[in-house]
């Protein structure tokens, strides 16, 4: 049996993180959810109405066999903005800033090494942080997998799937856009 290992990390929208991991070849698993922060147990509403200091996040569940810790933050880093200290695309606060949390040192020079590389390949000064890990914390049922379910709820565009929602949200946002616009053919969930 190949041995798992996890990695986490917030690059904003949870829901965008999730689909665009989810994709990668040998990631078994991501986990939304929220890390980073002084509440216990935190509620999704506690942690976009702030003081919580919590980030919306996920845990990639991935096999190392198959996908090393490095590519996994390379595309990280290539997934989000990480030049934005505010917030990721549409999505301001505290709560979406961005930040790789690490459990030890093998995992922190990966992550170190890629924002270098990362650093380098854009040619602006990154914010994202490399931090030690917190508690991480799931989110409720309702957002895990959000980006490919079929249940119907309301939003601004009127009834939509989830699955529906999610993408006019991830158009609207603006996020594809943007990373295309900073990594141009390195950014890996874009066309």
């Amino acid at each position: 049996m190949a041995m798992a290992a996890e990695v986490t990390v917030a690059g904003g929208c949870f829901w965008c993180v999730e689909s665009d991991f989810e994709a990668v070849d040998g990631v078994k698993e991501v986990v939304s959810g929220f890390t980073g922060g002084t509440v216990a147990s935190p509620t999704y509403k506690q942690v976009i109405n702030g003081g919580t200091g919590h980030l919306e996040a996920v845990q990639i569940d991935y096999d190392p066999s198959k996908v090393s810790v490095r590519q996994l933050y390379d595309m990280f880093f290539r997934s989000i903005d990480p030049t934005d200290a505010g917030g990721q695309f549409c999505d301001r606060g505290e709560s979406y800033t961005t930040a790789i949390f690490v459990t030890n040192r093998p995992d922190r020079e990966a992550a170190e090494a890629a924002k270098a590389a990362a650093e380098k390949d854009l040619g602006q000064k990154i914010v994202t942080p490399i931090l030690d890990a917190k508690p991480f914390y799931p989110a409720d049922a309702y957002h895990q997998d959000y980006y490919k379910q079929d249940k119907i709820v309301l939003t601004r565009f009127g009834p939509q799937s989830k699955a529906k929602a999610y993408k006019k949200y991830r158009d609207a946002c603006g996020r594809d856009q943007r990373v295309k616009q900073l990594w141009g053919s390195a950014a890996p969930f874009v066309n």
